[in-house]
């Protein structure tokens, strides 16, 4: 059975040895070891004991199928990297209802080529909420525009393109508008 005992116990900037010393009754390096990679057996006793030494609920030990979460190894402040106090996972994206992409295939303003962007949809009475931000904006005959949303008036949208040099634009009678909400990036 998987276990998520190894990214608990480095989360906290625990050893073997720490966590052998938390238990009650205290145990060795070596068995935590081996729970850790599953040539040890983790029996419903073990996860009680590893649990109360993680200061974690039992459950979070063990890893689920399917299970997508990415653990947070540490923090990065002003100051630098730190560890954390309590276990944290990053949940993987999830699109909302009305959500639609973009991809960037040549690089322009903040975005490099490759990016993904998950846009939400916006009808045109919600359109003054997305002041400020960088919006898809549909055009007749299928195309688009794209750019940061300055103002909104009288139906019309101005709208900055991405493009460095490129001139404010003023569209007008979109009958929807998308908003960034999330940049995806692989570095």
């Amino acid at each position: 059975m998987k276990n998520r005992l190894r990214e608990l116990r480095k989360a906290r900037n625990l050893t073997l040895a720490d966590v052998a010393a938390r238990c009650r009754p205290e145990t060795t390096a070596v068995t935590i070891g081996r729970l850790e990679t599953g040539t040890r057996q983790l029996t419903l006793a073990w996860l009680d004991r590893l649990a109360a030494a993680l200061a974690v609920d039992p459950g979070e030990i063990l890893a689920q199928p399917g299970d997508t979460r990415v653990p947070v190894a540490a923090t990065l402040d002003a100051d630098g990297p730190h560890a954390l106090s309590a276990t944290l996972d990053f949940q993987p994206p999830v699109p909302g209802a009305g959500h639609i992409g973009l991809l960037v295939r040549a690089s322009q303003g903040d975005y490099r080529a490759g990016d993904q962007l998950w846009l939400e949809q916006l009808p045109p009475e919600r359109f003054s909420e997305a002041i400020n931000t960088d919006i898809l904006v549909q055009r007749p005959v299928g195309r688009f525009a794209f750019g940061r949303l300055l103002a909104t008036s009288d139906g019309r949208l101005h709208l900055l393109p991405a493009r460095p040099g490129s001139r404010q634009a003023v569209l007008a009678e979109a009958p929807w508008i998308a908003r960034t909400r999330l940049l995806i990036r692989a570095l």
